[in-house]
């Protein structure tokens, strides 16, 4: 009877949920709470202006402070023995695997029967370089491998269920991947299991110091190129070149790390990816560039399409042309996809999980959960949260997305959280890391 009535308080929260629409749904960290709701359309994008910057210190997380969720759920500190826990993956058993980037390391954490409790904390793998993706091959019941994206590389480590320390030494499968400036590299299987992706972020903010027209390309090796007519006959659509080759791409490799391919253009930072389970289509989360505006442009999720071009760095959302690189590429202006969720400008988010489990109510299935980690490029702090984004019963993105989880903020100047993993735990719960403090959180429904 208690948890019926539960669910009754959670629906009539989630059906008078609050929409912010237009300018209302930009505004900042004071108007965060569970069931916030926003809603930004391709016409509401702000033109460009003066931008600012708000960089926050990270406070000590204050005594009794935990993030904030809609009644009815549980929050609960799972550990903070992690310096700077970063992606959180679940391996078909229920262990737990993080990505410790700056520390080069992965961990492996095992949960007691209730699902609450750390019982074993041991470094699955060391001296690796950034890690940060992790994915285990084949999906299902019975794996065989870890795959870890470094930096610069993609690695496979030999792997049963129950490993808590790599059995063998890594192979390294994909090498000489770029690594400067936005260097987080995260992995997904397609639903067929048969090809790898790997997200490449870009190594400038909005490339401006990219020769204007391509003489060289370096893959599939070393070549002349004579001039951007040719370029653009070779490349995908919206391909980048010089420093920026196949940067700002997310890539396509066969399960041993060969047969590179471009999957979708333009992004300037995919920093987390996740398959939908509903369709098996691909999404990603992106990070847009900064230094145009408080609101200018819009972060996005969106389903990625094969051959897809999606702006960076001559346009942003549509065919919106980016002063810097004013009349550069007018044949591109009207190929540009627009994503399917916009998100505020400068929110940083960073990874994303559908929820399939069986312990949040049953309207939560199906729906995105992901993590904003907050930035510097914006005068009225924003980000610092989780957010669940919205789909309709045959799993089409609504373009809605929801405040989850908050509370990371203590004033406009300081903040003692800043989420980047999300996790579905095998029991149902959700698990988010964040590496201001350390911590990684268990959220469940009572």
């Amino acid at each position: 009877m208690k948890k019926l009535t539960l669910v009754i308080l959670l629906l009539t929260a989630v059906a008078n949920a609050e929409t912010l629409k237009g300018k209302a749904a930009m505004g900042g960290w004071r108007n965060d709470k569970p069931g916030v709701r926003r809603l930004l359309t391709a016409q509401d994008q702000p033109a460009v202006t003066k931008s600012s910057t708000g960089s926050p210190s990270i406070t000590p997380m204050p005594k009794n402070a935990k993030p904030q969720a809609l009644q009815g759920f549980s929050v609960q500190l799972l550990t903070n023995e992690i310096r700077k826990p970063r992606v959180i993956r679940v391996a078909p058993n229920g262990d737990i695997f993080v990505a410790e980037s700056m520390n080069n390391t992965v961990h492996a954490l095992r949960l007691d029967s209730t699902g609450s409790k750390m019982i074993r904390h041991e470094v699955f793998l060391d001296g690796l370089h950034q890690p940060y993706g992790i994915a285990f091959y084949p999906d299902g019941t019975n794996p065989q491998w870890i795959y870890i994206a470094n930096s610069n590389s993609v690695i496979r480590v030999a792997y049963q269920n129950g490993d808590l320390k790599a059995r063998a030494k890594p192979v390294t499968l994909v090498e000489n991947i770029p690594s400067t400036h936005h260097w987080g590299r995260d992995i997904v299987f397609s639903g067929d299991g048969k090809r790898l992706f790997l997200n490449v972020g870009s190594g400038s903010n909005v490339a401006e110091d990219m020769a204007p027209e391509p003489h060289v390309s370096n893959y599939p090796q070393p070549h002349e190129v004579k001039g951007l007519s040719e370029w653009i006959k070779q490349k995908p659509l919206g391909s980048a070149w010089d420093s920026e080759e196949i940067r700002a791409d997310v890539l396509s490799f066969d399960t041993n790390g060969k047969d590179m391919q471009i999957y979708a253009t333009g992004l300037r930072n995919c920093q987390g990816m996740a398959l939908q389970p509903a369709t098996k289509q691909l999404w990603c989360v992106v990070n847009e560039r900064d230094e145009i505006g408080d609101n200018t442009p819009f972060e996005f999720a969106t389903h990625l399409q094969q051959g897809a071009f999606y702006g960076w760095p001559w346009y942003y959302i549509g065919g919106n042309e980016d002063p810097r690189h004013a009349g550069q590429r007018p044949d591109l202006k009207n190929k540009v996809t627009i994503p399917d969720i916009l998100m505020q400008a400068h929110s940083a988010p960073l990874q994303v999980t559908f929820y399939n489990g069986k312990n949040f109510p049953a309207e939560y299935k199906g729906s995105a959960f992901v993590t904003m980690h907050g930035s510097w490029n914006r005068n009225e702090r924003t980000g610092y949260k989780v957010v669940r984004l919205l789909f309709d019963d045959t799993g089409k993105p609504t373009g809605e997305y929801e405040d989850f989880l908050t509370g990371f903020v203590v004033s406009d100047e300081q903040v003692w959280g800043r989420p980047v993993g999300v996790a579905v735990a095998k029991d149902g719960s959700l698990l988010v890391s964040e590496d201001g403090n350390g911590t990684i959180w268990r959220i469940s429904y009572k």
